[in-house]
């Protein structure tokens, strides 16, 4: 965590509040969630409703500059995902007391959503998140491993769910993990994408998918000066690029540039390196889900092997 990022975190206990409007008044410190711009932060607040179970607020914008509105009816669902990530980074430092600066490390993450739950309307929706810690794992009194649930409602219903269990390590034990690659840095130069309007795009710049397919797979790519998949530096390709991927992927699949996702349950193995090609490979075997939903699994080749694994859930927009 560089020094930038660790200059508001004094700040937090000011953000600290009950449940009720103050939940939403201001964003908690952007150290505590891994962002360096603020306007990526989607957390307002937080309190503790009992042992191990925390009340947390967000905000999703009408307007994000990436995670945009899905074909003018609905809020992005990935918007849900990085909350998600984002509350068990603010519990890990506030909860777990894990100190700023360790790395976490993604083993499995999931949510669901539901239609109506990401319906736009005509302000911000305020989200309150109740958060459930377990499976917390100690070594030598320092956190090594935590799980959480979610439970997400808005205007007082309940609108999805999700899960998410990592790992967590000191910075000497991860630069020992990682090697030479501690100071990876994404590629300047990547492959031509795919067709922006195929996966529910309007520029190539936020195109993660490469434009060459063999039998459906295609590379992965993903531009190394984008503000939000890159908010900060990294030394391989973030979980959220990879979802961001099943989910394009999923869309050029079943041809549904417009379709709403409304689950995503991903597994990463490994960590998907930048210094080699990753395959992004749609299985070809949809399955229609009820409503005008249709799921797909998205697997992610490097190396000879299955580096992560997205089961996809997109609504067809139908009834919006």
């Amino acid at each position: 965590m560089t020094a930038l990022l660790q200059a508001d975190r004094t700040d937090f206990t000011q953000a600290v509040v009950t449940a009720g409007p103050e939940l939403f008044e201001r964003t908690v410190p952007r150290a505590l969630v891994h962002r360096a711009a603020i306007s990526e932060v989607l957390l307002t607040g937080v309190s503790r409703c009992r042992e191990d179970v925390y009340r947390i607020g967000a905000q999703w914008s009408r307007g994000h500059s990436y995670y945009g509105a899905v074909a003018g009816c609905w809020h992005d669902p990935m918007l849900f995902a990085e909350t998600i990530r984002q509350a068990g980074l603010l519990l890990a430092h506030e909860a777990l007391k894990i100190p700023l600066g360790f790395s976490f490390l993604t083993e499995t993450m999931s949510f669901e959503i539901t239609e109506e739950g990401a319906r736009l309307g005509r302000q911000p929706a305020d989200v309150v998140l109740e958060v459930t810690l377990r499976d917390v794992i100690r070594r030598r009194n320092v956190v090594s491993s935590y799980a959480y649930d979610v439970v997400a409602h808005r205007g007082g219903r309940r609108i999805g769910s999700g899960r998410l269990t990592a790992n967590c390590v000191s910075p000497a034990v991860y630069r020992k993990l990682r090697g030479d690659r501690a100071e990876a840095t994404a590629p300047r130069e990547v492959p031509g994408g795919v067709s922006p309007e195929l996966v529910g795009r309007t520029c190539q710049f936020d195109v993660v998918l490469g434009a060459e397919c063999v039998n459906g797979a295609r590379p992965l790519r993903a531009e190394a000066d984008h503000p939000v998949l890159f908010d900060h530096a990294v030394d391989h390709q973030p979980g959220m690029v990879i979802m961001e991927a099943a989910r394009q992927a999923a869309l050029a699949a079943l041809r549904l540039p417009d379709g709403l996702l409304i689950g995503c349950d991903a597994v990463f193995r490994k960590y998907v390196e930048f210094d080699s090609p990753c395959i992004v490979s749609p299985s070809d075997d949809a399955v229609r889900l009820p409503r005008g939903g249709r799921e797909l699994v998205v697997d992610f080749h490097q190396g000879g092997s299955v580096a992560a694994t997205c089961r996809v859930a997109v609504h067809d927009g139908t009834g919006r």
